[in-house]
């Protein structure tokens, strides 16, 4: 057009603030609901056991953020970040102090349907020469291959509630063991509970831990299982080994913690040890496997050691008693 303006029109950028927020929104709910214990039925219970990984995946948001310059996206992730990392981090650091007392020394296994590979199993028990083992998913089967394998000479005290399939559990000892009726409400698996006669002092109370799986429908009889297990007490020394299907990002399990445990992994730095799935494709990813004790228990040593036939990892733990 002759004497008029040739307007052309400006290129919209890409939108790098708007990418930050889609970046980050994620994460920021995920450390909400880490920090506030709001996971809410089975698909976001059993998430929230990947709360490690998505601390270590909150940095690349949080770089995105920066190289956006949206400062309000980089604000939120920052404190996501560091929410996610300090519920983290800490179970790689420890705590524990050198404490006095009578060693006790627990080992706990999963074995998978009683599929745990016997002999493997002798290895640790005569290698850590443990004064408890836990055992979960023990069949009658199972009974007959360790106790053949030489458990009966070795631990020969047991309070056993073995049963075909995922329900069985059971307690092996060095020193004699008392059933404990009642301590634990029936909530799915067997849990049993006993009272152990540890040398140079009072008896040391034990229960074999293993709540349903929070799978579909199953995550309400986790939670009761959970709650249900008892606080520590001031009268007895309490200790809590066994699959727990739950890791310290669950708030049924800090919960838990609450009433007066403290997990011995997280104690001296392997609280991210992954224990599940074991002797699979895909190496072990999350921790749900523990050795609760009361605050009164001193932690020396924690070791976590894969065992042939079974998905789960072993849980060895050396506690110095009061």
């Amino acid at each position: 057009m002759v004497g008029g303006t040739i307007v052309t029109p400006a290129r919209r950028g890409f939108p790098f603030k708007k990418l930050a927020w889609v970046a980050v929104s994620p994460f920021a709910v995920w450390a909400a609901a880490r920090v506030g214990g709001l996971e809410r039925g089975s698909l976001t219970t059993q998430l929230m056991t990947a709360t490690p990984y998505a601390a270590a995946g909150s940095v690349i948001p949080l770089l995105i953020a920066l190289a956006s310059r949206n400062r309000a996206a980089s604000a939120v992730a920052m404190i996501t970040t560091a929410a996610l990392s300090l519920s983290v981090l800490p179970r790689a650091l420890g705590t524990a102090d050198a404490t006095a007392g009578r060693p006790l020394k627990v080992l706990t296994l999963n074995m998978l349907f009683g599929r745990a590979d016997a002999a493997s199993v002798m290895e640790l028990v005569r290698r850590f020469d443990p004064d408890v083992l836990s055992t979960q998913e023990l069949t009658p089967d199972a009974v007959e291959r360790l106790d053949s394998a030489g458990l009966k000479d070795l631990m020969p005290y047991r309070v056993l509630e073995d049963e075909y399939g995922a329900g069985g559990s059971g307690l092996y000892a060095k020193y004699p063991l008392t059933q404990l009726w009642g301590l634990i409400p029936p909530t799915g698996n067997k849990m049993p509970a006993a009272t152990l006669a540890l040398p140079g002092g009072k008896p040391v109370q034990v229960v074999a831990v293993h709540p349903f799986p929070p799978l579909g429908p199953q995550v309400q009889e986790w939670n009761t299982a959970l709650r249900a297990l008892p606080a520590s007490s001031g009268d007895a020394v309490r200790v809590l080994a066994g699959d727990f299907n739950a890791s310290l990002d669950h708030a049924a399990m800090r919960e838990l913690l609450g009433r007066g445990y403290k997990d011995a992994a997280d104690e001296v730095g392997e609280g991210l040890v992954p224990t599940w799935p074991a002797n699979k494709r895909i190496p072990p990813i999350i921790t749900i496997d523990h050795v609760l004790v009361d605050s009164r228990v001193g932690v020396r040593e924690v070791g976590v050691h894969t065992v042939p036939g079974t998905d789960h990892r072993a849980v060895f733990a050396a506690l110095t008693v009061p």
